[in-house]
C-alpha cells in the first residue's frame, strides 16, 4: 500500500503521528508539502508594478520562493525525522489543494488534518482540506490536530426564523 501524508504548517505533526499509529511497516510513505504560489506571485508583481523597472536582480518574488523552499525542506525533514522510518519526500508547489489531489491520484491512502474550527462539523476543514476530502481519488484518514473535541462541542444549535 502506497499512503501520501499531506504535511502543512499549521498540523503537519497530528498527520505523521497518524502515519505512525496507522500505517503498516511495510507500506510506503511519501511526505508531502505544497507550496502555494500566490506569496511569492503578488511579492513579483508588486515590484514590477512599482518598483522593479530595470532590476530584476531585486525582485523580492524571487526571494520569498526561495525562502519557502527552504521552509518547506526543513519541514519535511522535521516530518521525516518525527515519523522514524524511511519515507519519500515530496515538494510541490501551486495551487495547494490541487497539488495534494494530483499527488494522491497514485496514493492507496490520504493521511491529513483538520484545519478550521476546534469544533466538530462542516467549519473544522478549511478550504482547501475540504476541497482535498471532497476531490481525493483515494480514501482519506481525516485527523485532529491534537486531542479531538468532546461530544459537548457540537456546533450551535440553528436559530428558527
Amino acid at each position: 500500500m502506497t499512503v501520501l501524508v499531506w504535511i502543512d504548517e499549521g498540523t503537519w505533526r497530528a498527520s505523521v503521528d497518524a502515519a505512525r499509529a496507522h500505517v503498516r511497516a511495510g507500506d510506503a510513505i511519501t511526505l508531502l508539502h505544497v507550496t502555494g504560489d500566490d506569496v511569492a506571485e503578488a511579492a513579483h508583481g508588486a515590484f514590477v508594478g512599482l518598483l522593479g523597472r530595470g532590476h530584476a536582480e531585486r525582485d523580492p518574488g524571487d526571494r520569498v520562493a526561495a525562502l519557502s523552499a527552504s521552509a518547506a525542506a526543513a519541514l519535511l525533514d522535521a516530518a521525516a525525522e518525527r515519523l522514524g522510518r524511511p519515507a519519500e519526500r515530496l515538494r510541490a508547489h501551486g495551487r495547494v489543494e490541487r497539488e495534494v489531489v494530483r499527488a494522491a491520484e497514485d496514493a492507496d491512502l490520504l493521511i491529513c488534518a483538520r484545519d478550521g474550527d476546534r469544533r466538530p462539523g462542516p467549519r473544522s476543514l478549511g478550504p482547501a482540506t475540504r476541497f482535498v476530502v471532497d476531490h481525493a481519488s483515494c480514501p482519506v484518514l481525516l485527523v485532529w490536530p491534537g486531542a479531538p473535541p468532546g461530544i459537548d462541542t457540537p456546533p450551535p444549535h440553528p436559530s428558527s426564523p
